[in-house]
């Protein structure tokens, strides 16, 4: 618990109303309590506020003037109301040390300030910085590199050689360093192309549940400092996203493509290979990024949704753009002829 004037220090908000009032919790304005933060980031809920029953709203100057209770009043409310929740609900404090369960190489270089759970597995050479959480079922292979203040989540993979940097945050069940998707045609056959390369991940990395991140088939998979990924994506082989970039569930980015910095990729959205995209690039949900993108901007190529039969319809003509599209060109041509011929007339 704590009071309002310790939560307005902590986020940098300004207080109107009861310095002392405790709150315990967050909730949403509609089932916020008297002991409970809520916040209003969108103007548009703001007819909300008349029913809320919350002990403290954070929001905005505009938005305090319909809010008659107690105010936390920020530039930015989301921001400020996510760091109010990380201090009424701190993530749980692993206990350090290594559970009886785990095998730790002999070899591995692991700091007496870091917790290890049940089952884990860390091989040889591996190293681990301070602070950091090793999840129960994480497996880290040969030579692996973790920095300090990490949290690898249970059942997480990291494969041999890759690196993570300073508080990087891995959600269960993501795999890093897996083989890329690199195969060689012999006749009929698939030869397999060794894929030698690591993963490097940055600084203040978040990478959401069940993701994959392929090594480099000879130079590295780059995540530079800041890149949130959200669950489900797929970084294939050589890829380097820049630095503050996310990229939303079921995305994916493949081989040997540089994503700029803080672009955002939303979810279901694919970009080829070998392609470039520029920094601030904004690709909305489901777009096929299928060419390099060298200005900022924000880029779709996807349809909205429509009934079935007039679906149907569009599809039919977009199958006959070639021929429209000859036939235009023919009629421009003609009548271009035309008009010459109407001139040199005129001109005669």
């Amino acid at each position: 618990m704590f009071t309002l004037g310790q939560i307005a220090e902590h986020i940098g908000a300004q207080l109107r109303g009861d310095a002392d009032y405790v709150v315990d919790g967050v909730a949403t304005l509609a089932s916020a309590t008297s002991s409970n933060l809520s916040f209003l980031a969108n103007s548009k809920y703001r007819t909300q506020l008349a029913s809320a029953r919350a002990g403290v709203v954070v929001l905005s100057a505009e938005d305090a003037e319909s809010w008659s209770g107690n105010a936390l009043i920020a530039r930015n409310p989301y921001l400020a109301y996510a760091k109010a929740a990380a201090l009424l609900h701190p993530q749980p404090v692993s206990e350090l040390g290594v559970h009886a369960s785990a095998q730790v190489h002999a070899s591995a270089k692991v700091s007496d300030q870091v917790s290890i759970g049940a089952g884990a597995v860390i091989a040889a050479e591996v190293s681990i910085g301070a602070k950091t959480t090793i999840s129960a079922g994480v497996v880290l292979a040969e030579c692996v590199v973790i920095g300090e203040n990490c949290w690898i989540g249970p059942n997480v993979t990291i494969l041999h050689h890759c690196q993570l940097g300073n508080n990087v945050v891995v959600e269960s069940g993501t795999v890093i360093g897996s083989e890329g998707f690199g195969w060689a045609k012999d006749g009929a056959r698939w030869v397999k192309v060794p894929q030698i390369g690591r993963v490097i991940i940055g600084n203040d990395v978040s990478i959401g549940a069940n993701c994959c991140l392929d090594r480099g088939a000879i130079e590295d998979t780059v995540i530079e400092d800041g890149v949130k990924l959200d669950n489900f994506v797929q970084i294939s082989h050589n890829v380097r996203i820049g630095q503050h970039t996310a990229m939303a569930g079921h995305s994916g980015v493949a081989g040997s493509t540089q994503v700029g910095q803080s672009c955002t990729i939303a979810g279901m959205a694919g970009v080829a290979g070998h392609l470039t995209l520029a920094d601030n690039v904004h690709v909305t949900a489901m777009t096929l990024v299928s060419r390099s993108l060298s200005a900022p901007g924000v880029y779709s190529g996807n349809l909205p949704v429509e009934e079935n039969a007039l679906w149907r319809k569009n599809v039919a003509r977009f199958r006959q753009l070639e021929a429209m599209a000859k036939r235009l060109k023919a009629l421009e041509k003609q009548a271009a002829s035309q008009q010459d011929n109407a001139e040199k007339a005129i001109n005669d």
